[in-house]
């Protein structure tokens, strides 16, 4: 049998119960996009014999499946084209889930139980307001069910008119009692969320950044020796490291090469950036050595996610692709690998979010633009 790793399979239309590619490679990075193997016309004889063994994932090891699809749960509006649009929260003590997905100024949240039965929803709407003269974006902040808000903070709309929109972009928590939220102006602001009662205040603004901000993280392992609390990126690709704490202190920049850092994950001192090439990028946090680099998707990376408690990495991207990779690192060494395990095609979907939907990587889930549905899938 011809070994085909590197390479795109084709299948023709006519194949009711496949996709029109099975896009499972090793590499697909060494190859433009777009490019196929077509078995019919180069092995004729193999065809029918491979084309069955690919439909029941024999053919190749590495594309035998480790997760099944779940029935989608359905939304009020489609997701808009927004990085990692889409938020997953786990409660198991109530044995509920809460999924978020955002389409233009409206929020909708969905509770899924966890037999997957029975769900409830609720749209969240943004509001504008002004102050005195000045008209003004505000950010909220709603308990995790969305039942009340909490907190508003103004973003101000300069005066002069310029090319350039307003809006905040990444959020993410740190260190337990901070929220960290990304702005178009570059800057982070650090609010101070108190650890009863709603007297969240803005304590700090952090001016590092010259693009607007794409992306938050903080570290998700639960390992308390790690110095780096939170990493944020922009549309530069430049890559700030911070440490939380009553002042934060930038403790390392990691220089953009010439492409935009859409998503970014922090885990055990790693730095994992997806960007706007396809490509994910492994760094140390403190010393921004580059671990490694993988062409791991044909096309712009939207979102990125970690399992903390099994080390699974999750990519999704433009190119209709989640990959699922495992991150390992050696303390003897001071190195750290990603290896691939999983790809699963969303066909004609533009992929915009992916989340894992526990710790262990145990099952994840997918939105895309202009869809209105949630896509679950579940490790077999």
């Amino acid at each position: 049998m011809m070994t085909l790793r590197h390479i795109f399979l084709y299948l023709k239309d006519s194949e009711p119960d496949s996709v029109a590619a099975i896009r499972m490679v090793q590499h697909p990075g060494d190859f433009p996009e777009g490019a196929y193997y077509d078995l019919l016309e180069e092995d004729a004889d193999n065809y029918d014999k491979l084309r069955a063994e690919v439909l029941k994932g024999s053919a190749f090891p590495w594309t035998s499946s480790m997760y099944r699809k779940e029935k989608s749960i359905q939304i009020k509006s489609s997701a808009s084209a927004l990085y990692s649009n889409l938020s997953v929260l786990p409660i198991p003590e109530k044995s509920l889930t809460y999924f978020t997905v955002v389409h233009g100024n409206v929020l909708n949240m969905v509770s899924a139980s966890g037999d997957g039965l029975n769900f409830s929803h609720r749209q969240l709407q943004s509001k504008e307001g002004s102050i005195t003269a000045s008209s003004s974006l505000i950010m909220q902040m709603y308990e995790s069910d969305g039942s009340i808000m909490v907190y508003w903070h103004a973003l101000d709309i300069p005066e002069t008119p310029s090319a350039q929109a307003v809006f905040a972009r990444g959020i993410a928590a740190a260190r337990g009692n901070f929220i960290c939220v990304g702005t178009s102006s570059g800057s982070l602001l650090v609010f101070d969320v108190p650890s009863k009662g709603t007297n969240i205040t803005l304590s700090e603004v952090l001016e590092e950044h010259r693009e607007p901000i794409t992306d938050i993280a903080s570290e998700v392992s639960s390992n308390k020796e790690y110095i780096a609390d939170l990493v944020s990126t922009d549309d530069s690709g430049l890559l700030c490291v911070w440490k939380a704490g009553e002042d934060f202190k930038l403790l390392n920049k990691i220089p953009a090469y010439g492409c935009t850092c859409s998503s970014v994950m922090l885990w055990t001192g790693i730095v994992v950036a997806g960007y706007s090439s396809g490509q994910i990028r492994l760094y140390d946090a403190l010393s921004g050595v580059m671990y490694a680099e993988v062409n791991a998707h044909a096309r712009w990376i939207y979102a990125l996610d970690i399992a903390s408690d099994s080390g699974k990495l999750l990519s999704g991207a433009e190119d209709s692709l989640v990959r699922i990779w495992k991150l390992s690192k050696s303390t003897e060494t001071n190195t750290a690998e990603i290896e691939h395990l999983h790809t699963e095609c969303v066909t004609d979907i533009q992929i915009c979010g992916a989340k894992f939907c526990d710790g262990e990587g145990s099952a994840f889930a997918v939105t895309g633009y202009d869809l209105s549905e949630i896509i679950r899938y579940t490790q077999i």
